[in-house]
């Protein structure tokens, strides 16, 4: 316990030693910092390498900025060898009494624990920590699975956790980092690469793909084919690029059992749906129900599908035809999840809207275009909203070089200009 406690040491503030804190996302700070100084367990949830670890250590440095002592700060990244030995809530409830032990912190202590999910029965140490009543802890906990809080967790701290998900970098963030103006030109340079923070580090393309395909590869390898014990990995992959070449399009369990069968795979409706679940818990893809607007319920059965970040459309599949509009739809999903909306796909009679998006009392619909090119395209995207008779915001959003005016109450919106409208 020595050795690992040693090891430990690189990676917090003790010392004079900064950890690398990385670009910092502001968005995700101001909205965890709302719920520090309680006694609620903060999850961070979300994609490997979606920047996770880096914003664990963002709100460390930020609570030492604040005035908390650095020793009372811990931080441990399960994912690094050194703490190969830390297999349970035994071995780290160890390792946290030595840290206290030696550091001596005073008054509440700080936890941080990355990658949790690692930890063999992790949920009893984040139980017992959180409402220990002879010494304060407050827990920041981060993992790569959704489903981390769907079981004796949740139970456990029934009122007493609050999740916050972190997707890749945005379109504003990536700006920031690249340091251009927001207009179309960086817009489509964000679109047609992805938000995966290590990809800004790799100046080559080949680069590029490179990592791309080891971060697919380490999701379904580590977090779905040895966790689970998938009898058909090849079946895995083939279904995480059929869903990368269908994104925006309605399809259902039963379209994508037939799709198989057609070319002479047949597959049970039982193993597409545990395969697309697994990938979906992992964040590499979301699914979107159907919503009936006029009856204002969901509709069972077809659903749409939108990829976490487009870099694995972009350097790992482009050689698919997916037009630029599908894209665009997919950024525009993930804006407003990242926002924190509650978001379908809109049904309307014969109609179809892209996005019913929800927060709190504020709906939005929402529909994709790439290009207002002509009046038909024009009369067709204005009209699924045209049709829509209640008094919620409706938003076009295209990525045409000027804006159209409003019309009947729908607003045009530029996609480089979408966030200021919906955050």
């Amino acid at each position: 316990m020595e050795e690992i406690f040693n090891s430990l040491k690189i990676y917090n503030f003790w010392e004079k030693q900064q950890p690398k804190l990385g670009f910092i996302r502001q968005i995700y700070l101001e909205r965890i910092s709302k719920f520090s100084g309680n006694s609620l367990v903060k999850v961070i949830s979300g994609q490997r390498r979606c920047g996770k670890s880096y914003l664990l250590r963002q709100i460390a440095s930020q609570l030492i900025k604040k005035g908390i002592a650095a020793r009372n700060v811990f931080y441990i990244n399960k994912e690094y060898i050194e703490f190969d030995d830390i297999k349970n809530y035994r071995d780290l409830d160890q390792l946290i009494k030595k840290y206290e032990q030696i550091m001596k912190p005073k008054g509440k202590i700080y936890l941080f624990i990355d990658e949790i999910q690692n930890i063999d029965q992790w949920e009893r140490l984040v139980n017992s920590y959180a409402q220990n009543f002879a010494r304060e802890y407050e827990l920041f906990i981060s993992g790569s699975n959704s489903r981390m809080l769907s079981g004796e967790l949740a139970t456990l701290l029934s009122g007493r956790y609050v999740n916050f998900e972190i997707l890749p970098f945005g379109y504003v963030e990536f700006i920031g980092i690249k340091k251009l103006e927001k207009n179309r030109q960086s817009f489509m340079e964000y679109l047609q690469s992805g938000g995966l923070p290590e990809l800004y580090a790799l100046p080559e393309e080949d680069m590029k793909l490179r990592y791309t395909a080891s971060v697919k590869d380490t999701v379904l390898l580590h977090d779905i084919i040895q966790r689970h014990a998938i009898k058909d990995p090849k079946l895995l992959e083939d279904l995480f690029i059929y869903v990368l070449n269908t994104v925006s399009n309605i399809m259902s369990i039963n379209s994508i059992v037939k799709f198989y069968k057609g070319k002479g795979r047949k597959l049970s409706y039982d193993t597409i749906a545990n395969y697309l679940g697994y990938i979906e818990d992992c964040f590499l893809i979301h699914k979107v129900d159907r919503y009936n607007i006029k009856g204002k319920d969901i509709i069972a059965g077809n659903v749409k599908y939108y990829c976490n970040d487009l870099s694995f459309k972009n350097y790992l599949y482009s050689g698919f035809a997916h037009g630029v509009g599908y894209m665009l739809e997919n950024l525009i999903y993930l804006e407003l999840r990242r926002c924190g909306y509650k978001i379908y796909v809109g049904a309307l009679q014969n109609k179809e809207v892209d996005f019913v998006a929800q927060k709190n009392d504020r709906v939005i619909y929402l529909q994709s275009a790439y290009l207002l090119a002509d009046e038909t395209t024009i009369e067709r995207e204005y009209s699924a909203l045209d049709a829509i008779q209640d008094h919620y915001e409706k938003i076009l959003v295209s990525m045409d070089e000027f804006n159209f005016p409003n019309r009947n109450g729908i607003k045009h919106v530029q996609a480089w200009n979408l966030s200021e409208y919906i955050s």
